[in-house]
């Protein structure tokens, strides 16, 4: 089917920049997203069946661990067209383990349709997902699915998406019915219902009745329309177009993914509404005017063709059969074959212009984040134009931005079933680590065991699952510990002095430095590194680098218990050494006179505390609400949603293991939670000794 779809391709892909429509579909979990991109691949005439969630047939969750778990995983990119138009869509997991997944999508996307469960609303992953997109700036439609099910409600979603995502909802429709009586719906930009009249269960929605509103005959329904139109009347087409791309209001649509119906009119919409490659404003890429400039935002291994790398082509052409420099490795390597990508299934093409996403074969160096190129000197040409516009006034970087990567919350132990496999071990880490930035692999310096570091307990189950069934090996993971973190509670100095005789040269180098805490270190405080005005004017370049890896590699482990240290601030007040000293061991006298300075500050354990919401019957409340109190959680609000409650605490990482199980028990499976990492908090002085006391039992 896709070969026979595909047989046209060579010309199409040189269509121009305005017909094409680079899209994330993303979401809560479960909101719909698998289903409305499956129903988008039918309807364009990509696919010939229906693909269900939960018969793990769909097109975009094809690895086992999706179509087993009924959830996306990994995001999945597809190519169709749908009328005029080309559109390139990422359809990203809605679960927060995978939230890189939705990062590296919404770096590369033009627009955005966030698709929101009509019985819910803004749930929490809404609102994370909402902020990335705002954070890269993507415009976005709402289209608010599931209006069939008994406890749609259209108004409490639209007000949701006012009150809690601080936007501007546009509404292009209203729906005809609700729940079992949903049918269809009214389009108040063209005055027209869509009825979707299905004949029988197998009916697939493709074929929908249109009429004009001043045929519809229930009168109620059309003065409800002309008063919502009303507010429309002004803002027609392009006026909603504009808005759109502005970011100043949010078209909002509404269907039923999985009964086959709206998904037509939100192809339209997307066409209509979100921005063309050209109406995103990129100064970098204007400097590199025809010559190629394309990001790689994701990564994965092939067992036939290596590893293949996703890019995203702001300007220029790429070609297989070509030699390409990637900036940020200063590398020169060869693009062997070039690719559309489908999901797990991939045509070769002979060449793709900007706009597109393409998939490359043959970068072996290349990560996520890399700035690809034509060559070493159309960087440099780029440079030089960006440096001779005179509204920067300073040195410009013709690097693209790269992915911004989250800390992991988790980590563990794993260990290969013999010795004779750790070495099959590693190269699975380091290809797994490749595909996924998020998952941090290190080795405990006094164990010398293989450290494991994700976002979360469904993250490292999928991991250990993967390691298992792609490269057969049957590794033993320790139990999942919390990563804390560390900071001082006080302002202090040191002086340390470290003197080797390597040879005949003697080494000799004292630092004197203060350590202080950073306001706000709940939020996320970066560490901070200054330099006495003094001290500043006697040393190199080179001699600052060396102070900064001694103050960066301090930063690892702290004084406490070994974990990350974030909010301090860390001003060198001297540095002086015997000549002929070399840098490694400033870096070294650096970083033990930080260890001695933290120590003296006092140090604080700071723990991952969670944003939880819990949808329960009334009846089970209670049951929850205690067991939230024994988990040290601190309840926010209590709302009604329709039958249940809706419960909104936090709760520290480390008191959640295991709270789905409960959850079930406590709710006789009547509950769903869903959890967000809100900050990081100092632990209050009780369970910092606790902790203290049971890892040095450990150790």
């Amino acid at each position: 089917q896709m070969k026979r779809y595909y047989s046209f391709l060579p010309g199409v892909f040189l269509c121009l920049f305005k017909l094409i429509r680079n899209i994330g579909i993303m979401a809560h979990i479960d909101a719909g997203k698998t289903t409305t991109t499956e129903r988008m691949l039918y309807y364009s005439g990509f696919t010939r069946s229906l693909g269900d969630v939960d018969d793990g047939d769909t097109v975009t969750d094809f690895m086992v661990q999706e179509r087993e778990r009924g959830i996306t995983i990994q995001s999945a990119t597809v190519t169709f067209d749908w009328k005029t138009h080309r559109i390139n869509l990422i359809d990203t997991p809605g679960h927060v383990d995978f939230t890189l997944e939705v990062e590296r999508a919404l770096r590369v996307l033009d627009g955005a349709v966030a698709v929101f469960d009509a019985s819910a609303g803004v749930e929490a992953q809404t609102l994370t997902v909402w902020r990335q997109a705002e954070k890269h700036h993507v415009p976005c439609i709402c289209f608010l699915n599931k209006m069939d099910k008994p406890s749609a409600n259209f108004s409490f979603s639209i007000e949701s998406i006012r009150q809690k995502l601080k936007a501007n909802p546009l509404l292009l429709q209203i729906p005809v019915g609700v729940g079992r009586n949903f049918t269809g719906v009214i389009d108040l930009v063209s005055n027209q219902q869509m009825i979707w009249k299905a004949a029988s269960r197998e009916d697939d929605g493709r074929g929908f009745e249109t009429k004009p509103l001043s045929q519809v005959e229930n009168p109620g329904l059309v003065q409800e329309a002309e008063e919502a139109r009303a507010a429309l009347i002004e803002q027609l087409q392009e006026a909603v177009r504009r808005v759109t791309l502005a970011q100043k209001a949010v078209p909002v649509l509404c269907g039923s993914s999985l009964k086959n119906k709206g998904v037509q009119p939100l192809l339209d919409a997307i066409t209509a509404y979100l921005p063309a490659p050209d109406e995103r404003h990129n100064d970098l890429v204007r400097w590199y005017k025809d010559d190629l400039c394309a990001l790689a935002f994701k990564v994965v291994h092939d067992k036939q063709r290596g590893p293949l790398v996703f890019l995203r082509i702001y300007s220029g052409t790429m070609k297989p059969q070509t030699a390409v420099h990637n900036i940020n490795r200063n590398t020169v390597e060869r693009l062997s074959r070039l690719l559309v990508p489908f999901a797990d299934q991939h045509v070769e093409i002979s060449s793709l212009t900007a706009g597109n996403i393409a998939l490359a074969v043959g970068l072996k160096q290349t990560v996520t984040g890399d700035t690809i190129v034509s060559s070493k000197a159309s960087a440099a040409a780029a440079a030089r134009r960006a440096n001779q516009d005179q509204e920067l006034g300073t040195k410009a970087s013709v690097i693209l931005s790269g992915v911004e990567v989250p800390e992991p919350v988790f980590f563990c132990s794993i260990e290969p079933p013999t010795m004779a496999k750790q070495a099959d071990l590693e190269h699975a880490l380091n290809c797994l680590q490749r595909e996924d930035p998020s998952l941090k692999v290190r080795v405990d310096p006094d164990s010398g065991q293989t450290i494991l570091c994700g976002m979360g307990e469904l993250h490292i189950e999928i991991l250990h699952d993967r390691i298992r069934r792609e490269y057969g090996i049957e590794t033993h993971l320790g139990p999942l510990q919390v990563a804390y973190r560390e900071t001082v509670l006080n302002q202090a100095s040191a002086t340390e002095t470290l003197e080797r005789t390597l040879g005949e040269r003697r080494h000799v180098v004292t630092v004197t430095l203060e350590v202080s805490p950073v306001d706000e270190v709940s939020s996320g405080g970066a560490c901070g590194l200054t330099f006495d005005e003094e001290a500043e004017r006697q040393m190199s370049a080179e001699m600052k680098g060396a102070v900064d890896n001694g103050v960066q590699s301090s930063y690892f482990q702290g004084p406490l218990l070994g974990y990350p240290v974030q909010g301090v601030s860390t001003a060198i007040q001297s540095v002086s050494l015997e000549p002929g000293t070399s840098l490694a061991m400033v870096s070294a006298c650096v970083s033990r006179c930080m260890l001695k300075a933290m120590r003296q500050a006092g140090g604080q354990i700071l723990e991952p505390v969670m944003s939880l919401e819990v949808t329960v019957w009334e009846a089970h409340l209670s049951s929850v609400l205690g067991d939230l109190a024994q988990r040290r959680g601190a309840v926010r609000d209590i709302q009604s949603r329709h039958d249940n409650k809706l419960v909104l605490a936090t709760v520290p990482l480390a008191e959640m293991m295991g709270y789905s199980t409960v959850l079930r028990t406590l709710s006789s499976g009547n509950a769903t939670f869903s959890l967000q990492l809100d900050s990081y908090e100092a632990m209050n002085p009780q369970h910092q000794r606790s902790l203290v006391q049971r890892l040095a039992g450990l150790a």
